[in-house]
């Protein structure tokens, strides 16, 4: 696998803060012109380190308001892709784990109440093949969601490489394309 670099950690830090923000203000950012820009996050993109990109939205304005986390013990681990292709079917499901510890799978799920959270859980859930048991855990706030940091989190043990500039000719010219 290719390795990221100062500048691929630079954008990928920027771009996950802000998914909309212009080409050229990532390439304005990191001194370097938006080709360049276009071209690390193509890279990134062909790498698998950026997996996708779209709009977060608010569960509760959309009726979801009780968010949940639910344990689930399966009868033997081996059926976890079974019982994940069961609950991939099921909307309200929105996150999906294979652990270790008390639970072969951790699942998050959103629900519009108590009742809806009930039938998820009793009617949809426990009525797969392989699922033993549940374990319910209701979040009661989410006190901090973010992504994880790239610049903070994924340094390298090698030194951080100088900053690339490009020719500033060549930028000022893009900076001139990307206002017309």
């Amino acid at each position: 696998m290719e390795k990221i670099d100062a500048l691929d950690r630079k954008i990928l830090d920027i771009v996950t803060r802000n998914a909309r923000i212009a080409s050229k203000d990532v390439a304005m950012e990191c001194g370097v012109s938006r080709a360049a820009i276009h071209q690390r996050i193509q890279r990134l993109i062909e790498m698998k380190v950026i997996t996708g990109s779209g709009y977060n939205t608010n569960p509760k304005s959309l009726g979801l308001g009780t968010c949940t986390f639910v344990g689930i013990r399966l009868e033997r681990g081996n059926l976890y892709r079974e019982v994940v292709s069961k609950l991939d079917a099921i909307p309200e499901v929105t996150e999906c784990y294979f652990t270790t510890g008390p639970y072969t799978m951790l699942c998050k799920l959103y629900a519009r109440d108590n009742e809806h959270l009930m039938d998820l859980i009793n009617n949809k859930i426990q009525g797969i093949h392989g699922v033993v048991s549940t374990e319910t855990l209701i979040v009661l706030e989410e006190s901090m969601h973010r992504p994880i940091s790239i610049c903070e989190t994924t340094r390298s043990e090698e030194p951080a490489e100088e900053p690339i500039t490009d020719n500033v000719a060549t930028f000022a010219a893009t900076l001139d394309d990307d206002l017309d």
